[in-house]
């Protein structure tokens, strides 16, 4: 093969450089506009204009309160507790940069990485300092009751300066996961208030001597990954590593690894059936996803995770880095196609509803489904025991990475093409011009937003609700609350 003359590099540097800062353009771009973003009403009921297809729009008997859906305490359970605070203040980072204006959730630490076991009932006080906007804290991926699910305006109010609110659930599946604010999301989470959540197996799927979770992060324009643009884990020949990477940025990252064969062993917390290793390929990580990676370390030499706008890294091992790639002409690993959920869902043939929901985005600031945006979309209504299949189309302003709360749901098909494994996710990123199915059992009663988790575009309209026959909420988003979820 010919060497590029010098010129040739250079062209290929200025291309590269050229749609480095029509990225940054573009981000700066939807920034500007969500400081004007769809206009917020002075008070919305998010149940409000839904209807289940059968009931005629009739008011169901026996309506239930989201904030009364709660878990009772069980004599004897294991119980961990946790106490948070909301502060806004300057932080210094690891790379000897401060950031004057950060919000964080406090615990010993800034961000902490709280860990529980499967089966313990989770407990969180969480007090607000001095955020003036209000705070709350949403716990992406978990199962757990409406009641405690951390939405403005939808669940609960925001958390005022000086108010405490406490949080408890019961950690029934185990994986990866991370929480953040869902009042303003889309500015607290890149101010800071976001972090690792990870809820142990009582019996391991897959054997590893080490564990370790990777938060890849914006803050105030500065791309981080754990606070620190690298990260170095000590690990000894033979040994085996489990990383769990959590994206909450706006983008897709896609991550490369050197030095040894990778297996992905876990997408949103489910488990995947005898992943195959993986080599020279980017590994895609969507907006709030969780990808878990399983590394073996070779006899010799260390094993280098990169990923993200500005390289950031992650070194496993003590001994030499692996020679330097380019990763971005490796292909990209297709997950749809990778390997099985371990615990699938067992979707039916046929389905109580369908609904489509076509993504898009009209100028100067709209991210719509079906045209519309947030409060003018009308929820789905289901009710407990229902199928629920969702068609999702993007037709512009992708990817859009869309989350479900409350609920895991089945892949079926990409693009019209049945996927060739049960795969089960809670957050699918759908890319332009690409579509999905998906499909949900309606097993937890409650209020429930899907939204794109590129949290710009849910500020800017790409957000509805998902409600349960009969069950209402007290609380208001709007300008009158000053509850803004999204």
């Amino acid at each position: 093969m010919t060497k590029p003359t010098v010129d040739a590099k250079g062209k290929r540097r200025r291309i590269r450089f050229t749609a480095f800062r029509l990225v940054k353009l573009f981000s700066a771009f939807a920034l500007l506009l969500s400081a004007c973003g769809p206009h917020m009403p002075e008070e919305h009921d998010v149940t409000a204009g839904g209807h289940h297809p059968s009931s005629h729009g009739k008011k169901t008997a026996n309506a239930v309160s989201c904030t009364d859906l709660k878990e009772k305490p069980q004599a004897g359970e294991p119980v961990k507790t946790f106490h948070l605070t909301a502060r806004a203040g300057s932080l210094q980072l690891d790379s000897g940069k401060t950031v004057e204006d950060a919000w964080m959730f406090y615990g010993p630490d800034p961000q902490p990485e709280l860990r529980v076991q499967e089966g313990d009932r989770v407990i969180v006080h969480v007090k607000n300092e001095n955020i003036r906007e209000g705070v709350t804290i949403h716990w992406h991926g978990v199962i757990l009751p409406c009641s405690q699910d951390g939405v403005a305006g939808v669940t609960q109010d925001a958390i005022r300066p000086g108010e405490t609110f406490t949080y408890e659930w019961i950690a029934r599946h185990a994986g990866t996961y991370w929480y953040h604010s869902h009042q303003q999301s889309s500015l607290q989470a890149r101010k800071g208030l976001i972090g690792k959540l990870v809820v142990e197996p009582k019996k391991p799927t897959f054997a590893y001597d080490k564990d370790v979770t990777v938060l890849l992060q914006e803050l105030d324009d500065e791309q981080l990954a754990n606070l620190a643009n690298r990260l170095h884990v000590h690990a000894d020949p033979g040994e085996t590593v489990r990383l769990r990477v959590i994206n909450s940025r706006n983008s897709t990252e896609r991550l490369t690894v050197s030095g040894a064969p990778v297996k992905v062993v876990s997408i949103d917390g489910n488990d995947l059936m005898n992943p195959p290793p993986v080599e020279k390929a980017r590994i895609p990580v969507g907006s709030g996803q969780r990808l878990d990676l399983l590394v073996n370390m070779p006899a010799q030499g260390a094993v280098k995770i990169t990923g993200g706008e500005k390289k950031e890294s992650v070194v496993l091992g003590r001994g030499p880095e692996p020679p330097a790639s380019d990763g971005n002409r490796w292909p990209e690993l297709d997950l749809t196609r990778y390997a099985a959920s371990r615990s699938p869902l067992p979707a039916p043939k046929s389905f109580d509803q369908t609904h489509t929901l076509e993504l898009d985005w009209s100028f100067p600031h709209r991210f719509t489904i079906n045209g519309k945006v947030m409060h003018e979309i009308p929820p789905i209504v289901v009710r407990e025991g229902e199928w629920i299949r969702l068609r999702i189309v993007a037709k512009g302003g992708a990817p859009h990475p869309m989350h479900l709360h409350g609920h895991r749901f089945a892949v079926l098909s990409k693009n019209g093409a049945p996927l060739p494994h049960p795969l089960v996710m809670d957050t699918v990123n759908v890319n332009q011009d690409e579509s999905y199915e998906i499909a949900f059992l309606a097993d937890n009663p409650g209020l429930w937003m899907i939204h794109c988790h590129n949290l710009t575009h849910a500020y800017l309209g790409m957000s509805m609700m998902i409600n349960y026959e009969g069950v209402t909420t007290p609380h208001r988003i709007g300008t009158k609350s000053g509850n803004h979820p999204d």
